[in-house]
């Protein structure tokens, strides 16, 4: 009995600027054990000035699956979109160029949306980073005190979970739920896994599906990213209220919170608040130093000095980045009026 073909798919890569990591990315996803003539590769470049689309081109010159599709707009979701709208596979595979795949990646994501009743299969995310601050970086993002209660980047075990990074799809989710918000230029994977939910659908996460992130290398990079995820934090539960969970505005009430103590227990000569503050502040640096003692004994004792500037210096990035979230809030309020 003649075995029935595997369907046909397409991985869509949003990516800009990624000279630094396309082409070990690039590498992961040629070494796929899904049959390549069953798949097309669609690298969506937005406006990239360095020499990413040049090695992309090189090598699709060898790999006919290779295809470079333009996005002037730049962010990840029109990305996403122009690639959903081009795609021929019956199923979509969303990566990431930041990244690299394990060799099943790709036929672990397409046999789980066959074999598990879901619409976006994915798996875990494992942190690395890049010099002595990346992988210090990397081990402290890899912590509850890090970044919450996300199960994939904790490698916690297979199941239904509310989010998964990047994911795989079957082509018609788009037709029934609508594509990416194209006003996010951050969390548009948490909005459209939220819309699924909604639709009455089911986000898996299996944990034998794994890719290897990398994160940022630098403290200033670490904190720059930070303020950026908790700016579009806020913007995203206004333009689309519950998408977001409360593990995303932890930073936020800790930044609040130590601004605002601080000023009440001045203002009123209330020594509760003065209490209250060392009282948080205690908890704060006793968690900061016990992670970091935790991360330095797993990674290496090398990476002790630098951890317990690390967790603050996120957490706060974070948190700062979320308040200037919240300034914008009164404009996108007046723009939603007039519109």
């Amino acid at each position: 009995m003649q075995q029935e073909p595997l369907p046909f798919i397409s991985l869509v890569i949003p990516l800009r600027n990624e000279e630094a990591y396309i082409a070990d990315c690039l590498r992961s996803i040629l070494m796929q054990d899904y049959p390549r003539e069953r798949m097309e590769i669609l690298f969506v470049d937005g406006c990239s000035t360095d020499r990413t689309v040049s090695i992309l081109e090189e090598a699709a010159q060898t790999t006919p699956q290779i295809r470079i599709l333009h996005n002037p707009h730049r962010t990840v979701p029109y990305a996403m979109n122009i690639g959903i709208r081009a795609a021929a596979g019956e199923y979509i595979v969303r990566l990431d160029a930041h990244s690299e795949y394990a060799p099943d990646y790709v036929s672990l994501s397409v046999q789980t949306l066959r074999t598990v009743p879901c619409d976006n299969a994915g798996g875990l995310w494992i942190t690395r980073g890049k010099g002595y601050m990346g992988e210090a970086i990397a081990g402290a993002l890899t912590t509850v005190f890090g970044v919450g209660n996300a199960r994939f980047r904790l490698a916690s075990g297979s199941g239904y979970v509310d989010t998964v990074p990047f994911g795989a799809f079957r082509r018609d989710l788009f037709d029934r739920i609508g594509l990416y918000d194209e006003r996010l230029t951050r969390n548009q994977d948490n909005e459209l896994n939220y819309r699924i939910r909604k639709d009455g659908g089911k986000i898996y996460m299996n944990e034998r599906i794994r890719c290897t992130y990398y994160c940022r290398s630098s403290l200033r990079a670490l904190m720059r990213n930070g303020y950026q995820n908790g700016h579009w934090n806020v913007v995203t539960m206004y333009l689309c209220p519950g998408s977001m969970g409360l593990r995303h505005f932890a930073p936020l009430a800790f930044v609040l919170a130590t601004l605002g103590l601080p000023l009440l227990w001045l203002a009123t000569g209330v020594s509760f608040f003065g209490n209250l503050t060392g009282l948080m502040w205690g908890a704060y640096l006793a968690l900061d130093a016990f992670y970091s003692y935790a991360v330095a004994e797993k990674r290496g004792w090398k990476y002790l000095p630098v951890l317990p500037v690390i967790y603050p210096a996120f957490h706060f990035a974070y948190g700062v980045g979320s308040l200037s979230g919240l300034c914008r809030l009164p404009g996108l309020m007046r723009a939603r009026r007039r519109g």
